[in-house]
């Protein structure tokens, strides 16, 4: 069973600048010279049209002159994308080493890789990319040891390689597969259904599907979607409301769907629908995090009763409620519910109240980040300080032996049913890529089960783990990726990256693109800010809301402790973000402009004052609060990075991206911040934004990945003065 609740959170970017993990090799660092190199050539920027536009905020009165640039259909914009792409793509291409940091970074990617394998109804699937494929190519097989099989390749599906394919899942009998395909980057998706034998496809199509998996029950399934858009177009941009249920039935049409739950008094909600997999519950989620609650609702209707009787668990939407199994007549649900670093525990549905409840996994000091089933034992997985720890408990609540991992990292466990004796699990860190490995259920012994070969050593880089101390005196812990042995002279160029935000923990990651920086004598820094789920839901609520601020503050902290204990300097220190943490970059770069030399915002969230009027933004007031309110407003305006811009100043060289389909965090937001910044900046740093096409919250395939990799770490070696030497080139 799934066991995470569905919030369309904005992108929480496993790794910073590609879709896969990192790997080092040692090669001859290039010199860094002590000052910015001179730009390509002088830059003049496009003018921007300013149309008079006010908002009255509770009696405070807020001019919005670009507001037109909310409007991404209009002929006016699509000229002003162009005209700024014109500008940025000048610019990078005048960078000499552009073309050989692409080739590099393509070099560093192509190996072979895998994802773990999940086990279903008797069938084994997994991802399978050669190296430089687009798409992950999805096998199939008979048990472990069967033939595979090709059963979708999605880089056939689409001239560019941008169509993606996830949420694999079988019915009861194993004869039936549905997954959800999306095209381009959009978060819209639709249900197609195949045979997994004949891997031939049936005629069934859902539409219009967006925060939902596949429940399957008898001859259908159940699934999430909303009302279809008035227009394609507006598809990308307009507020998603009235998120409803439905049960398909095989082989009729989308429109004789049956509706299973509705609310339209409450449109800024989720319901998405579970079945267990012995088809004996139905198991309703309802989230309202578009009123500001960070939990959910559970309603549950047990099939195997003549009656039609709902039972509600969870009091309210304060708190977390996923279910991961059943027991018999109980139910196995995560939850923060009286433990802030979350438990699992056993629910009788007939008996929903938490004095009810039975714990099975009791909350430790360490937070429980996830948790897998598999055996009849739920995988515990714990954080402390950020690195993974793996415990099993029988579902009697009896603990087992902790899992002896490879290293320090993070590791990761695909559930499974209650009849296997052995489950796969994923380690990596900074420095090792994702291995898969089976651990047998009854010894704790694991081997590998699939092992990579990469084209390049790691042993050259180390990692360690130090604590900042931000402005409240909150201990903050940052990983430091660099050479062995690199000399603290503070000269080094380091690229700083955050997220803070959602609950959303940043562990060890791996990625072969940001070996392109390393090996180059880069250092790379990975801050864990408040905000993020390290700590549990205190850590959380740290960074949430009116507390924002701390979120801000502890990265600051981050680059200060980096420049006092000799590691960098401001010259050299680049801040990278994507998302939430695209707002991170855009709050700290208005609030110290100084620190850093070179600003890198991705697909961020910078209108703080209206994110919630897009698509899905209002789902996140749950994290951020809402300028609706007077003090959501009071607090929002002090730190959006639109309305903190100031006229005069000379803010970091900043490269500011995001791409036309993103239909979460909606391309707008880049849009206004990039016009404003340019005019309010006085230095003589660029500051540019790069616009990708047909991609959307994240690059929708490998090769636009690498493509616009190659292009910030371009930029950001450019103007922090360094001279890299590359392969066959500079």
């Amino acid at each position: 069973m799934a066991a995470a609740r569905p919030r369309a959170d904005p992108l929480p970017p496993e790794c910073p600048v590609s879709l896969t993990r990192w790997i080092a090799l040692m090669l001859a660092p290039a010199a860094v010279a002590g000052a910015a190199l001179a730009q390509p050539a002088p830059l003049t920027y496009p003018k921007t049209a300013t149309v008079p536009h006010v908002d009255d905020y509770h009696g405070t009165k807020v001019a919005d002159p670009f507001r037109w640039l909310e409007d991404d259909t209009a002929s006016a914009v699509k000229a002003w994308v162009r005209e700024q792409n014109a500008v940025t793509f000048a610019h990078l291409a005048a960078i000499p080493y552009r073309g050989a940091l692409l080739a590099r970074l393509r070099q560093l990617q192509d190996y072979p890789r895998e994802t773990a394998p999940l086990r279903d109804k008797g069938w084994v699937l997994y991802s399978r990319n050669s190296g430089l494929q687009n798409q992950g190519v999805f096998y199939i097989q008979r048990g472990l040891r069967g033939t595979p099989a090709v059963l979708i390749d999605p880089n056939a599906l689409s001239r560019d390689g941008t169509t993606r394919v996830s949420g694999f899942a079988f019915n009861r009998t194993g004869s039936r597969l549905a997954y959800l395909r999306s095209e381009a980057g959009s978060d819209w998706q639709e249900i197609r259904v195949m045979d997994p034998a004949t891997r031939r496809h049936l005629p069934d199509r859902i539409r219009w599907v967006k925060v939902s998996g596949i429940a399957w029950h008898g001859d259908g399934f159940y699934y999430s979607r909303y009302p279809t858009p008035a227009d394609t177009l507006s598809a990308l941009s307009s507020r998603n409301e009235d998120h409803r249920v439905y049960f398909h039935r095989l082989g009729t049409p989308q429109s004789d769907d049956r509706l299973v739950y509705a609310d339209a008094a409450h449109p800024a909600r989720f319901h998405t629908a579970e079945v267990t997999d012995d088809q004996r519950f139905l198991v309703l989620s309802i989230a309202d995090r578009g009123q500001g609650f960070d939990g959910n609702q559970l309603w549950v209707r047990d099939l195997a009763r003549t009656d039609t009787t709902w039972y509600r668990i969870g009091r309210g939407f304060a708190k977390e409620l996923a279910l991961l199994d059943n027991d018999g007549g109980a139910l196995l649900v995560l939850t923060n519910e009286g433990a802030p670093n979350r438990r699992v525990v056993r629910i009788d549905p007939r008996r929903p109240d938490p004095a009810d409840w039975a714990t099975l996994v009791p909350e430790q000091p360490e937070v429980l980040e996830t948790a897998a089933v598999a055996g009849r034992r739920v995988i515990a997985g714990y954080l402390k300080d950020v690195t993974s720890r793996l415990v099993p408990y029988r579902y009697d609540g009896t603990r087992e032996r902790t899992v002896e991992l490879p290293g320090v990292g993070t590791a990761s466990v695909v559930s499974a049913s209650q009849r296997v004796t052995d489950v796969f699990y994923t380690f990596t860190s900074f420095t090792a890529p994702p291995t898969t490995y089976r651990l047998e259920l009854a010894t704790g012994k694991s081997t590998v089960h699939r092992a990579v070969t990469l084209p390049f050593d790691p042993s050259a880089y180390e990692t360690r783990q130090v604590f900042a101390t931000s402005r409240d005196g909150t201990r903050v812990p940052m990983f430091i990726v660099a050479r062995k042995g690199i000399a603290l002279d503070g000269r080094r160029p380091t690229l700083v990256y955050g997220y803070g935000g959602f609950n959303i923990s940043l562990p060890p990651a791996f990625s072969a693109s940001r070996m392109a920086w390393l090996e180059q004598g880069g250092v790379y820094v990975q801050v864990n800010l408040r905000g993020g789920g390290e700590y549990g839901e205190a850590w959380h609520q740290a960074g949430m809301k009116e507390r924002k601020q701390n979120v801000f503050d502890d990265f600051i902290a981050a680059a200060e402790w980096l420049v006092a204990n000799g590691y960098s300097s401001p010259a050299q220190l680049a801040m990278q973000g994507g998302s939430n943490g695209g707002l991170l970059v855009g709050a700290v770069m208005t609030q110290r402009p100084e620190l850093f030399r070179v600003a890198l915002p991705a697909v961020g969230v910078m209108d703080m004052l209206r994110f919630q009027r897009f698509t899905i933004g209002w789902n996140w007031v749950a994290d951020y609060g809402s300028s609706d309110t007077p003090d959501g407003f009071a607090y929002l305006s002090r730190y959006s990075p639109l309305h903190n811009l100031r006229d005069g100043v000379a803010y970091p060289a900043t490269l500011v991206t995001t791409a036309d389909h993103d239909d979460r965090v909606v391309p707008a937001h880049s849009f206004k911040f990039a016009a404003r910044l340019q005019q309010a900046h006085r230095g003589d740093a660029p500051v540019l934004i790069r616009i990708e096409t047909q991609s959307g919250h994240g690059s929708a395939s490998l090769s636009k990945a690498l493509e616009e990799t190659a292009d910030v770490f371009a930029f950001t070696m450019h103007h922090l003065g360094m001279r890299p030497e590359f392969p066959g080139g500079r």
